[in-house]
């Protein structure tokens, strides 16, 4: 496995300054307020995307404070998404500690959301640059429709890769784009790089999602979420996707019908998630997570070699080599 450091090697200054300014930026004078903010801290993720917008930064020239700023704001519209799915989603634990709004209610935990969302839209502003405001408020809508589209996917139990695909580009894939993106805006890159910069990140945040995904086929207490939970709660990814198109029998049939009738229990994941293994659904969700990431790699190929590109793919590697 990757050690970590390796990968924050090129920005650790920079990313310890990120840290700070990040904790700086959720300080709040109200109690309640301020006690959810620490509950969220405490829980914290691994902050790879402030990474991808200051080691893309860094690859396209220098890490400024713009970078830093973005890189802020950026994990500041991701928390607070995150927030708001648990409430929709009616999630009780992430990352293997109780959810916000478990802890607290749905009302609380939909104002800190809506909290860290208009710290986000203020640290837009003070980058004082437009093109990264706009990018962050259409990567804002983007996951608001991605949201959306989960819950009609849900609704109407559209079983097809193509709109598992679509979904998840907009639930993942353009905030990581965004990432990348907003880093080689910041240290001043040409367009064309900008836009490799982007595509980069869109097939990184593929690749993220897809082995998300397939984390939920197995029981293992260092995930930091129940396995199975996707699949109880109708969200049908890749490699079960994969499995009841590519089987013609009477048991596909049956566990198709299952899944449309929303007969799903706790009892019938298992057999869904064998179901998946056994007809090669976690192989193919596996070759497809490389091949986006042999994408997003091709595109690191094309930058001079540097330090910084040397951490993102590590990162790219870190992603899809991780057990949770």
């Amino acid at each position: 496995m990757i050690e970590r450091n390796r990968i924050e090697d090129p920005v650790a200054l920079e990313f310890k300054r990120f840290n700070e300014d990040f904790l700086h930026s959720l300080a709040s004078t109200t109690p309640m307020l301020q006690s959810a903010i620490d509950t969220i801290m405490h829980s914290s993720g691994k902050h790879i995307r402030p990474l991808l917008v200051l080691l893309t930064a860094k690859m396209c020239g220098q890490v400024t404070d713009k970078a830093i700023n973005s890189a802020v704001l950026l994990e500041l519209l991701h928390t607070a998404s995150l927030i708001h799915d648990d409430v929709i989603d009616n999630t009780r634990e992430r990352r293997g500690l109780p959810s916000l709004n478990a802890i607290f209610d749905n009302r609380v935990s939909v104002l800190v959301g809506d909290y860290l969302l208009s710290s986000a839209l203020i640290r837009s502003v003070q980058t004082a640059d437009f093109r990264i405001i706009n990018v962050v408020c259409e990567v804002g809508r983007e996951l608001s429709e991605g949201e959306i589209r989960q819950l009609e996917m849900v609704e109407k139990m559209i079983l097809e890769e193509r709109s598992y695909l679509q979904l998840i580009r907009k639930k993942t894939a353009m905030l990581l784009a965004a990432c990348t993106q907003v880093g080689a805006l910041s240290a001043g890159a040409t367009d064309e790089v900008v836009g490799k910069c982007r595509l980069f990140g869109e097939y990184f945040g593929y690749s993220f999602q897809i082995r998300d995904d397939i984390f939920d086929y197995f029981d293992n207490a260092d995930i930091g979420k129940p396995t199975g939970n996707d699949i109880l709660d109708g969200k049908i990814t890749l490699p079960l996707l994969h499995a009841l198109s590519s089987v013609e029998n009477g048991k596909a049939h049956y566990y198709r019908q299952m899944i449309e009738n929303r007969s799903i229990t706790k009892d019938t994941v298992g057999e869904l998630t064998r179901f998946a293994k056994e007809n090669g659904g976690i192989e193919y969700a596996e070759s497809r997570m490389k091949e986006y990431r042999d994408k997003a790699l091709d595109i690191l190929y094309t930058f001079p070699e540097s330090e910084a590109r040397t951490g993102l793919l590590l990162l790219a590697d870190y992603i899809i080599e991780r057990k949770r």
